[in-house]
């Protein structure tokens, strides 16, 4: 009885292993927040490369007078470079260009889109004020991409999206030669 006593003394008065012991108890946690920042990380990144994916697109597509299809396949595609190192298959790039009439309603004369749906032409579309400007053309490139984390702690798929509207810079309008005449801005 007395060596049981003993032990269990120097059991309890033992420090031995204590590190050990807290660490084990701490590690899974200190495990969620370093897989949490890893896809924190890799979720900011996609959401900047959205974003410049989204101004690479306008600004590429606003330097034409007239795109080819072909023209079309390769604005779409350098966007798609720019997410690189990531997947561009869950990215949906849709370009469209809007004709403000002289009453400021604005219509889609064209629209293409990369891995979705492209804006329905002649449908109207609802732009912001400060862009209404009469007898005019816009260019509006969309990019959204589903971004799906690698471990799951911030759920299911996260769409980050962006858009941009600017002006043609080489003419008063982008003529998209699949949807209109070469000739003419409807």
């Amino acid at each position: 009885m007395r060596a049981a006593a003993n032990i269990f003394r120097r059991f309890v008065k033992s420090t031995r292993g204590v590190a050990a012991i807290e660490f084990a108890a701490i590690l899974p946690v200190l495990a969620v927040i370093f897989l949490g920042s890893l896809d924190g990380g890799r979720a900011i990144t996609i959401y900047m490369k959205a974003r410049s994916a989204t101004f690479a697109l306008a600004s590429i597509a606003n330097q034409y007078t007239t795109i080819q299809a072909s023209d079309m396949t390769g604005i779409t595609g350098a966007t798609s470079k720019i997410m690189a190192p990531y997947s561009s298959a869950p990215a949906v790039i849709t370009i469209s260009q809007i004709a403000i009439d002289n009453k400021g309603n604005a219509t889609i004369v064209w629209s293409y889109s990369q891995g979705g749906t492209a804006r329905t032409q002649f449908s109207t579309i609802t732009i912001p004020s400060t862009l209404a400007v009469k007898n005019s053309y816009l260019i509006f490139a969309e990019v959204s991409y589903a971004f799906t984390p690698m471990f799951g702690f911030f759920g299911s798929a996260i769409t980050f999206s962006d858009n941009l509207y600017v002006t043609p810079r080489s003419s008063s309008c982008v003529v998209y030669v699949p949807q209109q005449t070469a000739t003419a801005c409807t």
